[in-house]
């Protein structure tokens, strides 16, 4: 079973950055597509990001698109959210995700993620 721990998050400035990391614990990492979630107080869980399992492909929404950089390195079992540029609607509790590349498409389906990380904060002062 693979577990998901992610790190990172905090309070930033409008405009700032942080870089949120997703660290896994099965070497299955490296066949998952993985992706990015967040959930704002009040507001269902929406997809922010994901990544395919070599890393060569990537998938954004669009509200982040151009702001946000997905990233992966398997060789550490690590994902990364490099986030630039946040703006106050960016608050939320951010989750990673995988998705077995051998049971989802691509990009993967909301539903095609099985295992959940438990969040990390991410707070935007104006």
């Amino acid at each position: 079973q693979v577990q998901l721990v992610e790190s990172g998050g905090g309070l930033v400035q409008a405009g700032g950055s942080l870089r949120l990391s997703c660290a896994a614990s099965e070497l299955a990492f490296s066949t998952d597509h993985m992706g990015w979630f967040r959930q704002a107080p009040g507001k269902e869980r929406e997809f922010v990001a994901a990544a395919s399992w070599g890393g060569g492909k990537t998938y954004y929404t669009d509200s982040v698109e151009g702001r946000f950089t997905i990233s992966r390195d398997n060789a550490k079992n690590t994902l990364y959210l490099q986030m630039n540029s946040l703006k106050p609607e960016d608050p939320a509790v951010y989750y990673c995700a995988a998705a077995s590349r051998y049971s989802s498409t691509w990009p993967p389906r909301d539903h095609d993620y099985n295992y959940w990380g438990q969040g990390t904060q991410v707070t935007v002062s104006s």
